[in-house]
């Protein structure tokens, strides 16, 4: 098992999870964040962390597809290791609903 960050990151990229992850295993795009499925230990940590409620173990009914996007951008992103600021309109993100058809960013963050 591996947990998997999931669309209710995207735009929100609240970061906490970060925070307390004791393997780095985070990659930062631009608005949002990944786990690399090869690096987490499944420890479930970062899970209650995130106010987004984004991460969810592979377990989890229709993940497939949130494990193979978090492969393919963990291996293209830059690992992040601190928590940064989120975005300012954070909170108004929260909640909403087809943020990855509309809103998901294949660009790169910056990395800590």
């Amino acid at each position: 098992m591996t947990y998997v960050v999931t669309e209710a990151c995207i735009k929100c990229k609240f970061m906490d999870c970060v925070e307390v992850c004791p393997v780095d295993c985070f990659y930062e795009g631009e608005n949002m964040l990944v786990i690399h499925p090869d690096e987490c230990i499944d420890c479930g940590v970062c899970e209650p962390e995130c106010p987004a409620e984004a991460i969810m173990p592979d377990t989890e009914d229709d993940t497939e597809r949130w494990v193979e996007m978090n492969t393919q951008y963990a291996a293209e992103w830059p690992n992040i290791t601190r928590k940064g600021e989120q975005p300012a309109d954070a909170e108004d993100w929260n909640g909403v609903a087809n943020k990855f058809e509309e809103h998901f960013s294949t660009n790169p963050g910056q990395g800590t």
